[in-house]
Parts: structure tokens; sequence; C-alpha cells
């Protein structure tokens, strides 16, 4: 990922990045006590604005904090921190803690000011090898808690799982759990079967993921047959194609999986497709206000 841009928001200020400072007792810090969302920015435009910022007043509510802002505020907020940039392409990465107390308690949970902290980074691109050629994967049990559907800043299990895919030079870690296909680290996953896109339906199990529903918009609009249903290990190994959807890596086909071809080893003819519509969709919506 790209140095970030040196502005950034902190609880209701504009400042350097490397100026800006929390307190070590914030729950954040201590107990991961938080919800983050990443989001991409395409010509200086928000992608899915309402569909983020939608899922972290969901993270939220669902470890019994509300939104400090309303979208309206989030929009000034994130105009102010993007219009140094100009129109480049970026992400914007934004996290609500419940705060700092005066002391360490686990419970109960405390009425205090919250955290808020935004920053600003380049989009980082897919290489041209990547998309010609796909990426390669790995495989390994799901050991991440019980409540994945929140974006919660918790992610050592995320991390320690991702790393798995670095050390095997691959690009993701897809995540199994009881024999069936649950989501990769960072990423949702859609296998592609007699001519269907399936992907595993949203669960506690599943972060709802904003890109993956780009990407079964874009299914629809090309008449392409999708579900949303459980994928077992032997249909994603046997799969004719699958893909990684996110919001900073967009689409990826993965054509290596534990050191085997994705079907005939190449980029997909469906991946191409639905890829081409979403690139379309992003051009689309860069023309409307967010």
């Amino acid at each position: 990922m790209a140095t970030p841009y040196p502005l950034c928001y902190l609880n209701g200020q504009f400042l350097p990045l490397e100026e800006a400072r929390i307190s070590p007792l914030d729950r954040g810090f201590l107990f991961a006590d938080g919800a983050y969302e990443v989001m991409a920015v395409y010509g200086g435009r928000p992608f899915r604005f309402k569909a983020h910022t939608g899922r972290m007043k969901r993270s939220l509510n669902e470890i019994r904090m509300e939104d400090p802002h309303t979208e309206d505020e989030w929009r000034g907020i994130f105009t102010k921190l993007l219009e140094p940039n100009g129109n480049a392409d970026q992400y914007i990465y934004w996290q609500v803690t419940r705060g700092a107390e005066k002391e360490r308690n686990h419970a109960p949970l405390p009425s205090i000011p919250r955290t808020v902290f935004a920053f600003v980074a380049p989009f980082p691109k897919a290489s041209a090898d990547s998309v010609a050629k796909g990426v390669a994967c790995v495989t390994a049990h799901d050991t991440r808690w019980a409540r994945c559907d929140i974006k919660s800043i918790s992610l050592l299990a995320n991390v320690l799982l991702r790393q798995l895919s670095v050390d095997a030079n691959a690009s993701e870690t897809i995540l199994l759990r009881n024999g069936d296909l649950m989501e990769a680290s960072a990423s949702a996953v859609h296998v592609v079967i007699q001519g269907e896109i399936r992907t595993p339906p949203n669960s506690t199990l599943i972060l709802p993921g904003t890109t993956r529903g780009a990407v079964e918009k874009m299914a629809e609009r090309l008449g392409i047959p999708h579900r949303s249903i459980n994928v077992t290990e032997g249909e994603l190994r046997s799969a004719d194609e699958i893909w990684l959807s996110a919001s900073v890596r967009e689409m990826s086909s993965v054509t290596l999986l534990d050191g085997r071809r994705v079907g005939d080893g190449l980029v997909g003819p469906l991946y191409q497709r639905v890829r081409a519509a979403f690139e379309d969709y992003k051009r689309e919506l860069s023309t409307q206000p967010w």
C-alpha cells in the first residue's frame, strides 16, 4: 500500500498525519474497541459512498455504538481530506473507537467522546501482470472470531491468515470453515460453476462486501446468473473461475489455488466481461453526485 497523504482528520481537526496523537488509554488501542471502513475514490469521487457509510453505521450498531457523524458530516470530512489531492485515484480509511477513559475497564461500556480518525492514500493499482495472468491464492482454516460481519479494527486473525499467503508468495488466503468456503482474509470470494456466479451468503461469519455488491450488480446488468449460496470446498477447488473482490483490490482473477490451476489456468471469460462492466460502472458514477 502507498504512503498516506500528509493531511488527516482526528476528532474535529484537520492536521498533519505525523502530528496526530491519541491517548494510550483509548479503548481502540487497548481493546480494539471500534470499527473501520475503506472506500475507493476514483477521479476524486468516492465510490459507493452510501454503501460504505451504511456499513459503518451497521458495524457500530452491532458493537453498541452510535455513529458519531451523519452522512452529510462524513461527506464534509472526506471532501476536505480529498481536496488537496485533486482528481487523483485514492482511498479513504476511517475508523471510530469508543474513546479514551481515565482507567482501563472491560465493562460497563462507557459513554464517552468517540475517537474519530481518517486519512487518504494513493490508490494502489494492480500490476499489469496480475491483470493479464491472474493471481495465486492459498487456502487455510478460518480461525477468525464469530462476528466477521462486523468490520472491526480487531484484525489480528486476518493479519496472521494473510501472512500465510505472503509466506507462499501468493496474493490472498481463501478461508474454509467446516468444509465450506467463507471469504478471504481481506476480500470476498466468488466462484463460477457452469456459467453461474456463486458467492457464499452473508452471515455473521462473512463481511457484507460493498465491492461484492458491485460485482453482483454488474452480473445483473450483463444477464449472468448469480446466486448467494453455500459453496463447498470441493466446489471451490473444481470451479471454472474464482474471483476476489474488495474496495482497494477491486477485482482479481484467481488462476492458481494451492499450487494447482483454476480451470484452464487462464483469466476466465466471465471475469473479463464483469471486470469490463465494473470499469464502465466506475466511469458512470464519476459523473454523478455522491
